[in-house]
């Protein structure tokens, strides 16, 4: 497409919708009826999500208890974990989401800011177990200093990754990724603690967030990241920002035809995306009570992108499902790999059961070719009756 020919498109775009409004003002009558419509089903949806979120928070009081899903009771400290460990995963592929399906940002180093959120804190708290302050004092002051050092890394890596698209962007980014993971390893200082990974100094966190009685708080806690996540991710959709993005994602050349910097925009999404894998971070450091160097890695950050395809691209609420489904089939077919039932089984059937990622790779492979829309997209297919291409699927379900 040449620049001529993308200016023409664009104004022709701009008389239809100058067009389509004074079409809408002329039948101002007839078009009233929509809004009430509208707003009830706006009404509808929040009033579901306020439900679902309640209903979520009240899991560690019930006796909920799904075999083969979930290792026991939802008030037992096992599965409580488990649901929390999922919450953040979902809070973490919403974010990438945020970056990959909003702006088209196809990154592999997602994971890095995920690791810096969750390093960040652990040294923070370590670097300031000297200091006579009060330890809410101290557990706050280093929330907010890893918060300050994740905005900082991300304006950085970001602001160097931009400066190339598509597969460059994506390796530029994998070579941050790498670099820090290769640190982390080589553990300088004896700050991030190497291979065995970096512990939890539990002097300065709140007694609340400390073993295994207060799992429950925990799961509080990362229900409370999630819903925080969600809700950043919806407003930066919402906002004119995220429409240039969504627009930037579709043409890129048609935004600067009519004079907005797509490098502005693109890299606001980054760096919100990326201080919100900071924040989810934090959370995993204080649900495992230590950080591993296998969360900075880019196999980590592709774990995320299938997450995100297997939820469904299209849909917010797709990476939640995506992260959640995918942990608790992680979590539950490794158990079920070295259960004396499957050990029983034939060799035909043992050997794939007996091996955890065949079967996720297998159910990946299952859901691009027949599930174009992931899991989130079977209720709009089911009431379209056709494939839905992926990122369709937001401006049907915001219609």
């Amino acid at each position: 497409m040449t620049l001529r020919q993308a200016q023409d498109g664009t104004l022709r775009d701009l008389e239809q919708a100058d067009a389509a409004a004074s079409d809408r003002t002329d039948r101002g009558v007839a078009a009233a009826p929509v809004a009430p419509a509208a707003r009830r089903r706006t009404l509808l949806v929040v009033a579901g999500g306020i439900a679902l979120v309640v209903a979520l928070a009240c899991l560690p009081l019930l006796a909920i208890d799904i075999p083969g899903v979930l290792p026991g009771p939802t008030y037992t400290p096992g599965t409580l974990q488990l649901l929390a460990y999922a919450m953040l995963i979902a809070a973490l592929a919403l974010s990438y989401r945020m970056m990959f399906g909003l702006a088209g940002l196809l990154s592999f180093g997602h994971a890095l800011f995920f690791a810096a959120g969750a390093y960040g804190l652990g040294m923070t708290l370590d670097a300031f177990a000297p200091v006579e302050w009060p330890s809410e004092l101290i557990f706050l002051g280093s929330i907010v200093v890893t918060l300050v050092l994740g905005i900082v890394l991300a304006a950085t890596v970001g602001s160097l990754a931009l400066r190339v698209t598509g597969i460059s962007f994506a390796m530029v980014t994998l070579a941050f990724a790498q670099a820090g993971s290769v640190l982390i390893r080589r553990n300088p200082g004896g700050a991030t603690g190497g291979d065995e990974g970096l512990s939890l100094d539990i002097e300065h966190v709140p007694a609340a967030l400390v073993g295994v009685v207060n799992t429950r708080n925990l799961y509080w806690l990362a229900l409370g990241v999630l819903v925080l996540v969600y809700l950043v991710v919806l407003w930066v959709e919402r906002s004119r920002a995220g429409h240039v993005a969504e627009a930037i994602r579709e043409n890129e050349l048609r935004v600067r035809v009519i004079g907005i910097r797509p490098y502005g925009v693109k890299l606001l999404v980054f760096i919100v995306a990326s201080v919100l894998a900071a924040v989810a971070g934090m959370g995993y450091l204080l649900l495992q009570s230590g950080a591993s160097p296998r969360i900075a890695t880019a196999d980590f950050t592709l774990t995320l992108l299938v997450i995100v395809v297997l939820g469904g691209v299209g849909y917010r609420w797709g990476a939640i499902v995506g992260g959640i489904v995918y942990t608790l089939l992680d979590q539950r077919l490794t158990a079920l790999a070295g259960s004396d039932i499957v050990a029983g089984l034939p060799a035909v059937l043992r050997v794939p059961l007996s091996e955890p990622l065949f079967i996720l790779g297998t159910l990946f492979i299952l859901v691009v070719l027949f599930l174009p829309g992931g899991i989130a997209g079977i209720p709009q297919r089911i009431r379209t009756g056709r494939k839905q291409h992926p990122l369709e699927a937001e401006d049907t379900a915001d219609a």
